[in-house]
């Protein structure tokens, strides 16, 4: 199955790569941990995610500590994320609904994440994934809607019809490793102009949508 012959080649290939700072925190299985830190991830470098997550987390590592922070000195904390005005607000909001609603617990039901003001579809199967460990969802980002799109596996406009779709095709046991894999795949080697000529599955690939490589 070419699935399965990818996702092998993938996981061998990434072994010289550091681990997504959002998929870090599984290690902690620390679901508040990996929920923030998705929100600071967002449309930044995971090496700023990775700075503002550390610097934060040395001072404040649950809901009730992030509301007792002032609020300049979160966004202090959390500057090089980037947008820090912004995650800062969010970070605060998702905090106190957590304290006041959830008893300062995180969620695991995808339903209750997204209708967190702030918490979007993908951040909340990140949380599920690797804030809990569930295997019960493929959390997709644009790197897995991109790619698996040019690979063909899917055939999809949104990343939740990839999401569905990938949940069809690609067996169970790939599904918690695939977000790390195509992200660092993504940030390496399969970029908005793809290095076709370096990539290690291009044989497997029907390269959809591709005009432009290198």
């Amino acid at each position: 199955m070419v699935v399965t012959v990818v996702m092998r080649i993938l996981k061998k290939w990434s072994k010289k790569y550091q681990t997504p700072t959002v998929r870090a925190t599984s290690r902690e299985r620390n679901p508040f941990k990996t929920l923030i830190t998705c929100l600071l991830s967002l449309r930044t470098q995971d090496e700023n995610t990775r700075k503002a997550s550390s610097a934060l987390f040395k001072v404040a590592g649950t809901p009730q500590e992030i509301l007792r922070l002032p609020q300049k000195k979160l966004e202090k904390l959390i500057y090089s994320s980037g947008y820090y005005k912004n995650k800062a607000k969010a970070i605060k909001h998702v905090s106190k609904v957590l304290i006041e609603k959830y008893r300062g617990k995180v969620p695991s039901s995808i339903n209750e994440l997204v209708s967190i003001k702030g918490i979007g579809r993908k951040t909340a199967t990140i949380t599920r994934t690797f804030g809990f460990g569930k295997r019960d969802c493929i959390p997709t980002d644009v790197h897995v809607h991109t790619i698996t799109n040019r690979l063909g596996w899917v055939k999809a406009k949104m990343p939740e019809q990839t999401e569905n779709q990938l949940m069809k095709v690609v067996p169970k046991r790939y599904w918690f490793e695939l977000n790390t894999l195509f992200v660092l795949f993504g940030k390496y080697v399969c970029k908005a102009v793809p290095f076709c000529s370096s990539c290690p599955i291009r044989k497997y690939c029907k390269r959809a949508g591709v005009k432009r490589s290198r």
